[in-house]
Parts: structure tokens; C-alpha cells; sequence
């Protein structure tokens, strides 16, 4: 087999249109995870599922399965509108998925909750207490009486 017969066929498989794909290198495509091995660990962790059903890294995806899983702290669910084993530029990645209306309510909520929680830090009134603060206290507690 010569070099230049094989190398024709992987360009062949890379250039036809694919039916399906591994969902790890999916996910990396579709721009949801920065690399394969971190998609790999997501799924590993039973955090991504596919139509319902709980999924491995060399699960084939094809378009019309439903993917729900989770990207940082929010869950996303998308369908699966087309497939490309070539991470390309985000708006092209964009054309792989098509996100539920569930899935974009949901962000959207959540996005709402955070804007509106109040940030832990803002009760801090003085920020952390100085050295000369903290002395003081050492000074309080060891002349302080306790009662026994």
C-alpha cells in the first residue's frame, strides 16, 4: 500500500459528508469543550447524555440526537443539526448545534439569578483586618475572663 493512496482516502473521509461522528470530538468540534480530554472527562462523569441515555466518549452521535449536558455551571441542551470532525471558527461551530427552547429559558434564568444574587464579599464592610487589628484582638483574648 503506498503512502499516497492512504493519505488519499483519509482526505476523502475528512472531505465527504459524515452520517456519524464520535460525541467527544463532537463536543470539541461544536466549540462546548476547549479540548477532546476534557470532553472525555465530562462524559466520564455522567454528565453528558444522549436522547436520554447515559453516554460514552465513542458513542456516535448523528444529526437529530438530542445532547443534554452540562458546561460549567450551566446545563445545556442541544440538537444535533449537522457534523464536522474539524474544530473551525465559532460561527461555523455554531451551525452544528441548534439549542432547545427549554435549554435557552433555562440559561436565561439562571444568568437572571446570578445577575440578581448579591455578592458574598459586599456584607465586608472594612475588608480584611489589619496587623495592627489583629493585635488589637490577641490583646482582647488574652485579657478577657472567662467564666467557668
Amino acid at each position: 500500500m503506498s503512502s499516497a493512496s492512504s493519505s488519499s482516502r483519509a482526505g476523502d473521509r475528512a472531505s465527504s459528508d459524515l452520517d456519524s461522528l464520535r460525541l467527544d470530538k463532537w463536543l470539541w468540534a461544536a466549540r462546548f469543550y476547549k479540548t477532546r480530554s476534557i470532553a472525555v472527562e465530562e462524559i466520564g462523569k455522567g454528565r453528558v447524555t444522549i436522547n436520554g441515555q447515559a453516554a460514552k466518549a465513542s458513542r456516535d452521535v448523528r444529526p437529530g440526537d438530542l445532547v443534554r449536558f452540562r458546561q460549567g455551571q450551566i446545563d445545556r441542551e442541544v440538537k444535533v443539526v449537522a457534523i464536522s470532525s474539524i474544530r473551525g471558527p465559532a460561527p461555523v461551530a455554531q451551525t452544528l448545534y441548534e439549542e432547545t427552547p427549554d435549554s435557552i429559558a433555562a440559561r436565561e434564568r439562571a444568568a437572571e439569578a446570578r445577575r440578581l444574587a448579591p455578592e458574598p464579599a459586599s456584607t465586608i464592610e472594612q475588608g480584611r483586618p489589619t496587623k495592627q487589628d489583629r493585635r488589637r484582638l490577641a490583646e482582647w483574648d488574652r485579657w478577657s475572663v472567662s467564666i467557668d
